[in-house]
């Protein structure tokens, strides 16, 4: 895989040309910025910004000024190859917070597994409803319940607006083991692009270790074939990152969210 290329492929398709992820929520360009702006529940960020040395800072500061008017928290999604080199420093110094950081992997779909292999007793069920985004949520918060309640209920909310208005833009499942959801991913499309991206995959402490991960990942590779993707995409942690390296995953960039709350 020619890295240059694809990192600049996904800048501008991921990026600069981004579009909504979500039906309450949409894409602004506004100058050399492009944002997305949603209810409480979307996720409200800078995706791109086009700035240097002397424009980042009042730049910066209008982004605070626009989403603080409309009383929403949101993230500034720093990468690594972003300019200018102190952007991150500047982000700091205007009260925002660095999240933990992620690596950007990507794989080209041809070579990745579609055969997923679940240890015995675990199956996989599709997220088609609420009682199936309800599910989604409890595996959530199993797997990620440090980071503070309620994280599942509004990513069930979301998931569910996604199923409910846009089907066809996301594809949910949930690992149960017997009448327990003990992890769940979703695998959201970007039509018009080459890239499918991966998300969730989170899986109950006492359940890791057993091939889960790596099933839910080759579920979904096989429906972004099917579906003619070229490319899958991760924001990954340091938890999944060794796998999806292990599968074939190749690092592109390192992303950090800086978060204002106003």
């Amino acid at each position: 895989m020619d890295h240059e290329a694809v990192l600049a492929t996904y800048d501008r398709q991921l990026r600069r040309d981004a579009r909504t992820d979500s039906p309450g929520a949409r894409v602004e360009r506004a100058g050399g910025v492009v944002r997305q702006v949603g209810t409480e529940h979307d996720w409200n960020g800078v995706h791109w910004a086009d700035v240097d040395e002397t424009t980042a800072d009042g730049v910066i500061a209008e982004q605070v000024r626009y989403y603080t008017a409309l009383g929403r928290e949101f993230e500034w999604k720093l990468h690594s190859h972003d300019r200018p080199a102190d952007l991150a420093d500047r982000l700091r110094a205007a009260g925002f917070v660095p999240e933990p950081p992620e690596t950007v992997l990507v794989a080209e779909v041809a070579g990745l597994p579609t055969q997923p292999g679940l240890p015995e007793g675990v199956t996989l069920l599709p997220v088609t409803d609420a009682a199936g985004a309800r599910l989604m949520a409890e595996a959530h918060d199993a797997a990620f319940g440090e980071d503070g309640p309620g994280l599942g209920e509004r990513l069930a909310k979301r998931v569910l607006a996604q199923l409910t208005e846009t089907p066809d833009a996301v594809v949910a499942v949930v690992a149960m083991a017997g009448d327990t959801p003990v992890s769940s991913a979703r695998l959201e499309f970007c039509p018009g692009t080459d890239f499918a991206g991966l998300w969730g995959g989170g899986t109950a402490p006492q359940w890791r270790g057993k091939g889960i991960y790596r099933a839910l990942v080759a579920h979904r590779t096989r429906i972004a074939a099917e579906r003619g993707y070229r490319y899958l995409q991760v924001d990954a942690t340091e938890d999944s990152r060794p796998i999806l390296q292990r599968l074939g995953f190749a690092a592109l960039s390192v992303t950090t969210p800086y978060a204002y709350r106003p």
